[in-house]
């Protein structure tokens, strides 16, 4: 095989890979959010980066109990839940 078709070949293949973006998360277009005062265990479980179905629940108890959270930072007082989730998190909440 000549070097010209081995270039052919190789600019072929690259036209078939996947371009990936920063975040794996990304939508073009789309903005997720979540209040997290205002949404069900559902939303929260699945709008937010590691948040399952126990600490949706979790979330929601602390609300119930100590009223809505002032800052985003507030929801690291959950059991569960640390700086680096609220981070992972940052984009999405809103209040």
């Amino acid at each position: 095989m000549n070097l010209l078709t081995k270039a052919m070949l190789l600019i072929a293949a690259l036209c078939f890979v996947p371009v990936s973006h920063a975040s794996g998360d990304s939508h073009e277009g789309i903005e997720i959010t979540v209040n997290i005062n205002t949404a069900n265990a559902e939303e929260l479980d699945t709008l937010l980066v590691g948040i399952g179905p126990e600490k949706a629940e979790r979330i929601i108890a602390y609300r119930t109990a100590n009223g809505k959270f002032a800052t985003a930072d507030d929801l690291a007082k959950v059991k569960g839940i640390g700086a680096s989730t609220v981070a992972k998190n940052i984009e999405r909440i809103k209040l």
